[in-house]
């Protein structure tokens, strides 16, 4: 079952109706942000921006750092580590450790920053959007989920596949099953589902449509109760 507490009732399916109330309220709560905002996020999937080597590897850096830990962390030590990287053509893995104590994120993001170049050159030389789906998987610290994190941030409109999601998603489609990791196919399925109905109802791309969702789980405008 799942509630909505800006509308206190109990919801079945998300509509154009509930969906533009939803993303209204978080407007109204100035939660309306990623890393970007809405706006900006919605823009990036309409026209793909192409990055500078260090846009690009700034965008890695935030999801890396996003993976596990909430967002405020994640946006105040992305902020410190930029400060620190901005201007350096190499940075090591002990100075991002000396601001984010987690040597796996650290030598991670010292490897992007690093070799930004090739890895900017190599995601841009690619045409579709399941080939830079595939490459940025390779990225270090870059899982199958966080990849698709990745790929909104820069402008291709895929799902995350984060665990709110899939609460959502079998709480309206699925038959009593749980979120699952890694991603079960079956849940996937629902969260597809679930995407496919409301993109046909808005009009909006899916990636849009992940961030103000899982925005709207994530500060408790659905809660989801047994």
């Amino acid at each position: 079952m799942i509630f909505c507490t800006a509308l206190n009732l109990k919801i079945e399916k998300i509509d154009r109706a509930l969906f533009t109330k939803v993303e209204e309220k978080i407007n109204e709560l100035q939660q309306n942000s990623d890393k970007d905002d809405f706006e900006t996020i919605k823009e990036k999937l309409k026209n793909p921006p192409i990055l500078s080597p260090e846009d690009f590897a700034f965008e890695a850096a935030y999801v890396v750092l996003a993976g596990g830990f909430s967002q405020k962390t994640a946006k105040k030590k992305f902020s410190e580590i930029c400060k620190v990287i901005e201007s350096r053509k190499e940075v090591s893995a002990d100075e991002i450790f000396n601001i984010f104590h987690n040597p796996n994120k650290a030598g991670a993001i010292a490897k992007i920053w690093n070799g930004r170049e090739n890895f900017c050159r190599n995601f841009y030389a690619l045409q579709s959007a399941d080939e830079k789906l595939k490459f940025l998987e390779t990225l270090p610290h870059i899982g199958k989920i966080t990849k698709n994190h990745l790929a909104r941030n820069l402008g291709i409109s895929v799902v995350k596949y984060d665990v709110w999601i899939q609460r959502l998603a079998v709480a309206l489609l699925g038959n009593g099953e749980k979120a699952k990791f890694p991603l079960d196919e079956s849940v996937k399925k629902y969260c597809d589902e679930m995407f496919e109905d409301l993109q046909k109802e808005t009009g909006f791309p899916v990636g849009y449509l992940d961030a103000v969702l899982w925005k709207a789980c994530q500060i408790g405008i659905f809660s989801f109760q047994e």
